[in-house]
């Protein structure tokens, strides 16, 4: 497995507005873009999917920026992954929500090995909530 900067930058911005959205309410862009260093464009095309796929809500104005939906120790770093980057499994003929067959498939030891990492990185990252990263 290997994080995009999509996934990097949505895991960021999710711990960023979990973390001082306890306090604030709504966190504007420029706050994440500024801690982060990363580019108002990117990210906002990123929480823009998160939006999308009910993860923050955003509210217009002075005092609006994002918020979390839902709790952060509701979400996981594996759904975030997966909405950003695709499967966790290191190749498709083992991932369970984005399977594709392959040429690894008439090589069982080959397969097994692989799905032995997929099932390693899915249960650490499922176990992984936002609100531990916080």
């Amino acid at each position: 497995m290997r994080l995009t900067t999509k996934s990097e930058y949505a895991l960021l911005a999710l711990v960023y507005i979990a973390r001082a959205g306890k306090k604030n309410g709504y966190i504007k862009v420029e706050d994440i873009c500024k801690k982060y260093g990363v580019s108002k464009k990117y990210l906002e095309q990123i929480l823009s999917s998160l939006k999308q796929n009910r993860y923050v809500v955003t509210r217009r104005g002075a005092s609006g920026g994002y918020k979390l939906v839902r709790p952060a120790e509701k979400i996981s770093v594996a759904e975030v992954i997966r909405l950003m980057d695709g499967a966790l499994a290191p190749t498709l003929a083992v991932s369970k929500y984005f399977y594709s067959s392959t040429s690894l498939e008439k090589e069982k030891k080959i397969l097994s090995f692989f799905a032995e990492i997929r099932d390693f990185i899915s249960k650490k990252t499922e176990k992984l909530k936002i609100s531990d990263l916080v």
